[in-house]
């Protein structure tokens, strides 16, 4: 069974459970307008929407807050089951502060929930806005592969297409994120 609240450590960040109390400091990881733009929830940084997408990651059971060195809340992400097919976890709603995009806080983000969730099932699904170019092009580049699945999801802004990448156990020990995971387990 997957434990969906872990704490996972790397150098270069800490992932652990979402709590109540990490509204404020997530609230203002997550104000920023162009976090948002080119996402299909493009006002998820006002604070009613946001508001809804931290409640109901609360619910869900899966949501982790992303901690860099130092102990600043950075983001968050989740595993959620609801979607996802027998044998198969999703790993999703993530964001991150702006001054980490490029480098390799998504990376390894990815690669901690990923490493973590392959222990216990087979498969891990992201699914993404067809239009989302900016999501859809960074989990290419951890070695996740464009299936066939597609699916509507009513956010914020009204019903979005959503398509599905996958990485299997395979995928992973042979894809760019294994090392990073490998440096968590040191």
């Amino acid at each position: 069974m997957l434990d969906r609240q872990p704490t996972l450590v790397h150098p270069a960040l800490t992932l652990r459970r979402a709590r109540a109390d990490d509204w404020p400091a997530l609230l203002a990881a997550a104000s920023d307008p162009e976090i948002w733009a080119g996402h299909p929830a493009n006002d998820r940084w006002q604070e009613p929407v946001f508001r809804a997408f931290f409640d109901d990651g609360l619910a869900s059971g899966g949501m982790l807050v992303a901690i860099e060195p130092g102990g600043t809340i950075i983001g968050s992400s989740r595993f959620d089951f609801s979607r996802a097919q027998p044998g198969e976890v999703e790993i999703g709603w993530s964001f991150l502060v702006r001054r980490h995009w490029g480098g390799r806080t998504n990376h390894v983000m990815k690669a901690l929930m990923t490493g973590h969730a392959l222990a216990s099932v087979e498969r891990v699904i992201f699914l993404i806005g067809e239009t989302n170019i900016r999501s859809r092009t960074a989990i290419e580049r951890i070695g996740a592969v464009l299936t066939d699945r597609v699916m509507t999801a009513q956010l914020s802004t009204g019903p979005v297409v959503h398509v599905t990448y996958a990485i299997d156990r395979a995928g992973f020990a042979s894809g760019p994120l294994a090392p990073l995971w490998a440096a968590a387990q040191d």
